[in-house]
């Protein structure tokens, strides 16, 4: 981390998709040298998580919430992001090294992207350093033996925040893996996309991945309806290439 400055590096740590073992040995080096650390608190079942990996590296290491309202209220937003920023700053310019810690990477689909640019925003001299983390994406594809990309095949990988809409529609026309990211919420309306695409049996959904309470189904064509499962907050769904032939068909959910 070299020598300190006046003011302080903040570093946006992925820790990795839940599996205690997937943080990387460059994450837990800087948890251990940082003076503190910051976690968002907007859901509380990541933060506990993100909290379980990193606190056997951190011992004593002071670790700070940031709430983040979950609310579409422009307004309230921009009021949390601007505090949320400004306690950050103020620990950088006390000197500080911090890190802000997300599960996943810190930047795909993470509240460190927001964190970033307010604080860049407030003070671009502040020194921002992103530490990637394993993606649940990557460690998904690996859960099932699925390619992201091979030859001329490409992937997409979509927010499933608002159900996929014209961007998931587009990824299933194509002959490349589809990573349908937050699917929880809009479970339905996703399946129901796919469906109508005709992809059902080449989609897989799994939930907590590498928690203790992993489940998955392997092929979403095998469900009666939509009813017969509930997803959890970190859930994914995997659409493989019209020309992947699975292996194993049977459903762990």
């Amino acid at each position: 981390m070299g020598i300190k400055t006046n003011i302080g590096t903040l570093y946006g740590v992925g820790v990795g998709p839940g599996e205690p073992d997937l943080i990387t040995l460059k994450a837990i080096n800087i948890l251990k040298k940082v003076d503190m650390i910051f976690a968002a608190s907007s859901s509380a079942n990541e933060h506990s998580i993100a909290l379980s990996i990193v606190e056997r590296f951190v011992e004593n290491k002071e670790v700070i919430p940031l709430s983040f309202p979950m609310t579409s209220d422009k307004e309230t937003l921009k009021r949390a992001w601007g505090e949320n920023a400004m306690q950050v700053i103020t620990e950088l310019k006390n000197g500080k090294d911090v890190a802000f810690i997300t599960l996943g990477d810190p930047l795909t689909y993470s509240t460190f992207i927001h964190l970033m640019r307010t604080i860049k925003e407030f003070d671009p001299h502040i020194t921002i350093v992103a530490v990637p983390g394993i993606t649940s994406y990557n460690a998904a594809a690996a859960r099932f033996n699925v390619p992201i990309a091979q030859a001329k095949q490409g992937f997409y990988v979509i927010s499933g925040v608002d159900g996929g809409g014209e961007s998931l529609k587009t990824a299933l026309s194509s002959n490349n893996t589809v990573f349908i990211l937050k699917s929880y919420k809009k479970f339905n309306k996703i399946l129901n996309i796919i469906k109508t695409a005709g992809r059902l049996q080449d989609a897989i959904m799994i939930s907590n991945l590498g928690l203790e309470d992993e489940r998955s189904i392997t092929d979403l064509s095998s469900l009666k309806s939509n009813a017969d499962i509930t997803p959890s907050y970190l859930s994914l769904i995997i659409v493989k290439p019209k020309s992947y032939a699975a292996e194993e068909d049977k459903s762990r959910f």
